[in-house]
């Protein structure tokens, strides 16, 4: 199970459960919510389908334990275009 609590302005901590738990701090700033899903998703929606892309490609026990979200789209070049298809968002054009 994922779950996410907001600890600050724009910081959130994401708590992996399960055998142990993982604490991981994540920023997640306006403007690329805004990117992620034009804000038609909560922010804690976004960061758990985050997380669930991030454990399937690279597994739990690789995931950083702080680091903004916008990383992820240099990590993973079509991180934004997965989110936007499991946010079922299609930004205007």
């Amino acid at each position: 199970m994922i779950s996410v609590n907001m600890v600050g302005a724009n910081v959130y901590q994401v708590v992996l459960e399960g055998s142990q738990a993982q604490y991981h701090r994540v920023t997640l700033s306006p403007s690329f919510y805004q990117v992620l899903c034009g804000r038609t998703n909560t922010q804690e929606w976004v960061l758990m389908h985050a997380f669930r892309l991030l454990i399937e490609r690279q597994g739990r026990e690789h995931i950083a334990e702080t680091f903004d979200l916008s990383e992820l789209s240099r990590q993973y070049p079509d991180f934004v275009c997965e989110m936007h298809r499991r946010l079922s968002y299609v930004p205007c054009v």
